[in-house]
């Protein structure tokens, strides 16, 4: 793994259409939902929305230490 390859991993992200997608909502809610509850636009978040977050913490954090893996493996060799 190259540094450009490396940082294209490092760089990858979760946008609010990823969590709108896996909570199966709009974006639109997620973006009202993420307001401070004080907004006239403000709406209560999705009622399962924590288990929907971890999981794809998990997914993230399984993201990073296939990198990370990689990475040590390659200085391995080296």
């Amino acid at each position: 793994m190259n540094f450009k390859g490396a940082t294209d991993v490092l760089f990858d992200n979760l946008t609010h259409s990823d969590l709108a997608e896996a909570l199966g909502v709009s974006i639109a809610t997620i973006r009202q939902a993420r307001l401070k509850a004080s907004a006239l636009s403000h709406r209560s978040p999705p009622s399962d929305w924590k288990h929907v977050v971890i999981r794809l913490a998990e997914r993230r954090i399984m993201h990073y230490r296939r990198l990370i893996d990689n990475l040590r493996a390659q200085e391995d060799v080296s």
